[in-house]
């Protein structure tokens, strides 16, 4: 169905914001037959101002959903890459909570952008922040619910996170120069890492946590994310422990991540 056609079917209310989107999304000169003008101001500059207030409406919610990146960047260099992220990925949600979604990844496509590598690992790591925030308040295990766990079965059990886990691996000191800012202590110099660290964030009493991981760990939350079992990821860490000693390694992980509320179901 074409827009024409979609447009005849809709009330003329919402036939006129789906201009005005075009307009402000395309430049789609459509919604201009349904704007007047005066001698003082035309329908050009009015359309004009109405589409400023709205570049600058996103902006600033992407300044309040990436205030690190923004205090890196400075106002007039966060501006202006605001307004090329919105030009590229237009927001395409109701609501502006998802607006700034695919920031990093524009970061690291941009060819402006892209030799700055801590640009986009910051993006990532703030917009991580807001989802662990954000996500579901669901109810999580306690290690009596680990004790109850019939031992012969543990070759099989997979753990379920809860929805506020998020994981990243980071190249730079990342959460170290967003502590500084969000704290507004000294700024700290940018370090790169040897190679990746990895990182676990969730929420816990209306808190969002962070910390880093060794890799072993790393791998195994990202192998219990994707719903290998137990004994899957014993095999697994063998890579960095003996055999004899992986079990317990990985039951080390699960008793920690009980006890730090990431974990909300066991699954035989």
């Amino acid at each position: 169905m074409t827009a024409d056609k979609l447009q005849t079917r809709l009330s003329p209310l919402k036939s006129l914001q789906l201009q005005m989107l075009a307009w402000l999304q395309e430049a789609d000169p459509q919604i201009k037959q349904s704007v007047t003008g005066t001698e003082k101001v035309s329908a050009d500059l009015r359309l004009d101002i109405y589409a400023n207030a709205y570049r600058f409406r996103l902006v600033e919610a992407l300044q309040d959903t990436f205030p690190a990146l923004h205090t890196l960047l400075g106002d007039e260099d966060f501006f202006n890459l605001g307004v090329a992220y919105l030009t590229a990925r237009p927001s395409k949600h109701f609501s502006l909570r998802y607006f700034g979604h695919e920031l990093a990844s524009f970061l690291k496509g941009s060819d402006a952008y892209c030799d700055q590598p801590l640009l986009s690992e910051m993006a990532q790591f703030e917009w991580l922040l807001r989802e662990a925030f954000d996500a579901a308040d669901n109810a999580v295990i306690d290690m009596n619910a680990l004790q109850q766990i019939d031992p012969q079965s543990w070759h099989s059990l997979r753990f379920l996170f809860h929805p506020t886990v998020k994981r990243v691996d980071l190249s730079f000191n990342v959460p170290q120069i967003w502590q500084t800012i969000d704290k507004q202590e000294a700024s700290i110099d940018m370090i790169e890492n040897d190679h990746p660290i990895g990182w676990c964030l969730w929420r816990k009493d209306l808190r969002t946590l962070y910390r880093s991981m060794d890799v072993d760990e790393a791998w195994a939350m990202d192998a219990m994310l994707s719903g290998h079992t137990f004994s899957e990821i014993c095999s697994g860490v063998c890579e960095w422990v003996d055999e004899q000693h992986a079990a317990v390694r990985v039951a080390g992980f699960i008793q920690n991540w009980v006890n730090e509320g990431l974990i909300q179901e066991v699954m035989t």
